[in-house]
């Protein structure tokens, strides 16, 4: 494939430069905890979608807020080594970069402690609505809502189809964005807290009934879960030894978006996405874990992966 021929994904949302220790248990409070390996990453959840969605074979490019400091400059150089476009990533003065702090201990498990300063403008009246036109898929989180809204309703204008990262947030964020998604993809917490249910097959099926695109939650081991013609489909999660969770559901995002553009039907598309994020499981250091397509088509055709 080549350059031009690669699908091409806008990411909007939340932008971080995260710091990630592992350690082997996390003790009960109050504690100290050694960490035997340490990585710092620029990610975010779109943003993390976008890495993976890069690294799988597409083109992504990142519109989102930093500050004027070292965590910004870190942030959009990062990014820009990863191959992303970040033109459209905006320094704005006064204000603090999100930051990160995640403990992964050694069952993959982590505690993350985000920093978002309430002081960061959170106008998107600067976004560059017009460079839609050229993606792909739009895809964006949460975490800034305000920019979110925008791209999703600009996109849906165009005729381009949109992704949300349905992820824990105040209900009335994600009730405004929700509608404007083509494809609302949820984590099964965010779906159970945004509807009230305690059941995922019953959420979707609760969203669907008010929604005209594509309504699932990634469901961590159990795999994907989505809801198609009146029913709930299912493609599970290859079985693995996990050593770090962290941007698990991002790389999901990310490989299902390219594997709709890609034309894949839904099932091909969830256990390619699914076999993506399982393999990123395995490997420390949050999204930079991500596989390469060359990795998740071994893994799809059975050979091992090294």
């Amino acid at each position: 494939m080549s350059i031009a021929d690669r699908p091409k994904m806008i990411a909007v949302g939340g932008a971080c430069a995260t710091s990630i220790y592992r350690v082997d248990t996390v003790p009960p409070l109050p504690a100290k905890a050694i960490a035997n390996a340490l990585c710092r990453v620029a990610d975010g959840m779109a943003i993390s979608a976008a890495c993976g969605f890069t690294r799988l074979g597409g083109e992504a490019a990142v519109w989102a807020r930093v500050g004027d400091d070292v965590d910004g400059a870190f942030i959009r150089a990062s990014l820009a080594a990863e191959g992303l476009d970040v033109s459209s990533i905006r320094v704005l003065r006064p204000g603090r970069s999100s930051s990160v702090a995640v403990v992964v201990d050694g069952r993959g498990q982590r505690l993350v402690v985000p920093f978002h300063d309430p002081e960061l403008d959170d106008s998107a009246a600067w976004l560059p609505l017009d460079a839609l036109r050229g993606a792909g898929i739009v895809h964006v989180d949460a975490r800034w809502a305000a920019g979110a809204a925008a791209a999703l309703g600009s996109a849906r204008a165009h005729g381009i189809p949109t992704m949300l990262d349905g992820d824990v947030a105040p209900r009335e964020v994600l009730a405004r964005l929700v509608p404007l998604a083509d494809f609302a993809v949820f984590s099964d917490a965010g779906l159970l807290a945004y509807t009230g249910s305690t059941d995922v097959d019953a959420a979707l099926a609760q969203v669907a009934a008010a929604h005209d695109g594509h309504v699932g939650a990634t469901c961590g081991q159990d795999g994907y879960r989505w809801y198609e013609q009146g029913a709930s489909r299912h493609v599970p999660a290859p079985a693995v030894e996990a050593v770090d969770t962290l941007a698990a559901g991002d790389v999901f995002h990310g490989a299902l978006a390219l594997a709709i553009l890609e034309g894949q039907p839904m099932v091909d598309a969830a256990r390619f996405a699914c076999t993506a994020a399982s393999l990123k499981c395995t490997r420390f250091g949050g999204r930079i874990g991500c596989p390469t397509r060359a990795e998740v088509d071994a893994a799809l055709a059975g050979r091992v992966v090294g």
